[in-house]
C-alpha cells in the first residue's frame, strides 16, 4: 500500500519514538519512575517518547500545534493543524512488563481528525486511517466485525483503578452488561482497544474518563474501518467526551442503549 505524503512523515515519527520505546521496556526495571498520580505512572520512557515525536513531527510539519498527554497543549504558527499524541498509552502495563500498549498520534485540521496512527512497537502492529481512505493494519484493510447480536459479541472495557472514576457507577454497568455479552475483555490502553474494534478482534468498546489523546486516532480507525464511536449522548464529538461507546452501528447502538439504562 503507497502511503501519504502525511502519513510516511506520521509513521517515520512512531517508528523512532517505538525504537526508544522497545529499549526502554527491556530495561523496564531500571526505568526511573516518578508518579505523577495514584495508579498513573510517567516514566522517563513516556517523558522520552514525546520529545521525538514533537521534535520529529514538528521538523517535518513546521508550525503546527500539539496536544499532548506530557506536555499538554503547545501552540504553533498555523492555528489550522494540531497534532494530538499520546506518547504511551498503556503505561501501567509499560511498566509491569506487559507488552500491551502504544503510541498514538492523530493529525486534526480546522478541528476535523484527518489522520491517525496507533502503534504497537512490541508487537510490530501499525494501524492507520487518514479521512475518506479506510483503515488499515500494517498496510492490510481492516474492517468492524459485522456481528449484530450482543450475547455473540465480545466487548471491551477500561476498569476504573484508584484515584480514578466512579468504581460504584462502573460495577453497575458491568454487573447489568456481563450476562448481556458473550465476553468482556480490559487490556489496558484504550488506542489499542479501539483498534481491536476496528480490526474486528472485538465487536464493541466503552469507556469512561478518558482524554483527547487516548481516543483522537483510534476513533477516526474505527470510522474509516466502518465503525461508529460517540459519547453517551450520541455526540460524534469524542473529542470532547470523556466517554467513548464504539462498535459497528448496531452493536455500538445496542451498547450505548444498555449502558443508558443502567444508568
Amino acid at each position: 500500500m503507497a502511503r501519504s505524503a502525511l502519513m510516511n512523515v506520521m509513521v517515520q515519527a512512531a517508528f523512532k519514538a517505538g525504537k526508544s520505546l522497545v529499549r526502554d521496556f527491556g530495561e523496564v526495571e531500571n526505568l526511573q519512575v516518578s508518579v505523577k498520580g495514584p495508579g498513573d505512572f510517567v516514566s522517563q520512557a513516556d517523558k522520552k517518547a514525546e520529545q521525538i515525536l514533537q521534535a520529529e513531527l514538528a521538523r517535518a510539519r513546521p508550525g503546527y500545534s500539539f496536544l499532548m498527554e506530557e506536555s499538554g497543549a503547545v501552540e504553533g504558527d498555523d492555528p489550522q493543524h494540531r497534532w494530538i499524541i499520546d506518547p504511551l498509552d498503556g503505561t501501567t502495563n509499560f511498566l509491569h512488563g506487559i507488552p500491551v500498549f502504544a503510541i498514538s498520534v492523530a493529525l486534526e485540521r480546522q478541528g476535523q481528525l484527518v489522520a491517525g496512527l496507533v502503534f504497537n512497537p512490541v508487537m510490530d502492529e501499525l494501524y492507520t486511517a487518514e479521512k475518506g481512505g479506510g483503515a488499515f493494519v500494517n498496510d492490510r484493510r481492516i474492517r468492524v466485525a459485522n456481528r449484530k447480536d450482543l450475547h455473540e459479541a465480545v466487548i471491551g472495557t477500561g476498569v476504573p483503578h484508584i484515584g480514578r472514576g466512579d468504581h460504584g457507577r462502573y460495577l453497575k454497568q458491568l454487573a447489568g452488561l456481563m450476562p448481556e455479552v458473550a465476553g468482556v475483555r480490559r487490556f489496558g490502553a484504550a488506542a489499542l482497544d479501539l483498534c481491536y474494534v476496528a480490526a474486528g478482534r472485538m465487536d464493541g468498546f466503552w469507556e469512561d474518563g478518558l482524554m483527547p489523546w487516548d481516543v483522537a486516532a483510534g476513533s477516526l480507525i474505527i470510522r474509516e474501518a466502518g465503525g461508529f464511536v460517540t459519547d453517551e449522548a450520541g455526540s460524534h464529538d469524542v473529542i470532547k467526551a470523556r466517554t467513548v461507546i464504539a462498535g459497528n452501528e448496531t452493536i455500538q447502538g445496542k451498547l450505548r442503549g444498555k449502558l443508558a439504562a443502567i444508568g
